[in-house]
């Protein structure tokens, strides 16, 4: 276990035994750096865990806090149209029941809803059936992969609004990159993590390296391709191409192959890249020898398809964590600015852009 994780549990123990009880400063972090004998770097970070986590508050200049609960019970209502198809909404969920925070609050679940497939009038009436709960809040994924998604976004928020119930996105905003909603959005930086995952290809010797996601992408995979563009401009590289094409339709991939000929692509996310291999291997187009592949989410089954997929991982427990905390700050301050709560992701490489990390 890293050292910030060893001491991120012990204080966590020492705040749910009562050692340091409701209101108590902590120790400072010099007399944390001494206690554990670890660097104010790692230090820091535990306790950015634990305010995460909703353990603490810390106050510039003055220290760190352990949070009093309010006694104040919250429902908190969760529309999740692709709840069950994309993978990390699951696990972003087990996240929220399982913070510190959610011990006086309750969740209400919406029915869920395909993203491609959902029409306005079913997203109105899940919307209707929740609102009429009265919840404190309510957390929404937007809907992506679907020609109406921006359309059905705009109607779900807006009703939502109308009722006077705060809201919460998760994972992605419902404007595309640059634009900015009104919302707080909580999920990782995903244009940050599109330079890195280009850069990986990159660093693997990729001298042509592509962008690929489905049609209707959603805001966080056009911030990753911004991402992209970024690392490639920085290495002095042209950009292959940045297609939104169906990764199953082997004709659409195969005259994209011939055109632009790339030794790397960078997929949306992990089902893409999924896709795509299964396509590449009907094209007898090997990963990695002929092709790189680098995706996103870290999904259940990333490690096992035909080629170990290397991708970035996204938090979910702690991205679960941070929106119940994101919730809470927001019904009791309401006129806070809309916030970007990013939690920090992690590249993991396997074989599928050509090199493994120790470990893996």
């Amino acid at each position: 276990m890293a050292k910030y994780k060893d001491i991120f549990e012990s204080l966590k123990n020492f705040i749910d035994q009562g050692t340091y009880s409701a209101g108590l400063r902590l120790p400072s972090e010099n007399e944390l750096v001494r206690t554990y004998g670890a660097s104010r770097v790692t230090v820091g970070r535990a306790l950015r865990e634990l305010e995460v986590h909703g353990y603490v508050d810390r106050r510039s200049g003055s220290g760190t806090y352990v949070k009093n609960y309010s006694s104040k019970q919250y429902t908190f209502g969760l529309m999740i149209p692709q709840l069950g198809q994309t993978e990390i909404f699951e696990p972003i969920c087990q996240g929220m029941v399982a913070a510190q925070q959610i011990k006086n609050h309750v969740l209400v679940w919406g029915k869920s809803l395909t993203g491609s497939g959902a029409t306005e009038s079913e997203a109105e009436d899940v919307c209707l059936r929740l609102i009429a709960n009265r919840p404190s809040g309510v957390f929404f994924a937007p809907f992506e992969s679907s020609v109406r998604q921006d359309q059905i976004n705009q109607m779900v928020t807006g009703m939502l609004d109308e009722a006077g119930i705060p809201t919460v996105l998760l994972d992605r905003d419902v404007v595309c990159y640059p634009k900015r909603s009104k919302y707080d959005v909580v999920g990782i930086d995903n244009r940050r993590a599109g330079n890195v995952a280009a850069q990986q290809l990159i660093k693997a010797g990729c001298k042509r390296v592509g962008f690929i996601s489905k049609p209707h992408p959603a805001p966080s995979c056009i911030a990753r391709a911004s991402g992209y563009r970024e690392a490639l401009a920085g290495a002095g590289m042209n950009e292959a191409f940045c297609e939104t094409i169906d990764p199953s339709n082997q004709d659409l991939l195969q005259d994209l192959v011939e055109r632009f000929h790339p030794d790397g692509i960078v997929c949306s996310n992990d089902h893409t890249a999924a896709q795509i291999m299964r396509s590449f291997a009907k094209l007898k187009i090997a990963v990695p020898e002929d092709v790189r592949l680098v995706a996103f989410d870290d999904v259940k089954y990333a490690s096992l398809v035909s080629v170990p997929l290397t991708t970035i991982h996204q938090p979910c427990a702690e991205l679960g964590a941070a929106a119940i905390q994101a919730m809470i700050q927001r019904i009791e301050s309401p006129s806070m600015p809309a916030r970007d709560i990013l939690v920090d992701f992690r590249l993991v490489i396997r074989q599928s852009c050509g090199t493994i990390k120790d470990g893996d």
